[in-house]
C-alpha cells in the first residue's frame, strides 16, 4: 500500500470518527493512529527503541 492511500485511509477514519463521534473522538482515533504508527515502525525496524529515550548530545548535531 502507497503512502498516498494510507494518508487518504487515515484522514477519512478520522473524519468518520470527529462526524459521527464529535471532537473527543477526533482526537482518541488521532492519539492511537500516531499510538499505531510508531508501534508499526517500531515492528518493521525502521525504529529503535533508543531513538525515543536517549538524549541528544550537541556534538552528534554538528557531524
Amino acid at each position: 500500500m502507497s503512502m498516498a492511500v494510507a494518508g487518504l485511509l487515515a484522514g477519512m477514519t478520522l473524519g468518520f470518527a470527529g462526524y459521527f463521534g464529535g471532537f473527543g473522538a477526533f482526537l482518541l482515533v488521532a492519539a492511537l493512529g500516531a499510538i499505531g504508527f510508531v508501534v508499526g515502525r517500531f515492528l518493521d525496524g525502521d525504529l529503535d527503541p533508543g531513538d525515543l529515550f536517549r538524549p541528544r548530545n550537541r556534538d552528534d548535531r554538528r557531524r
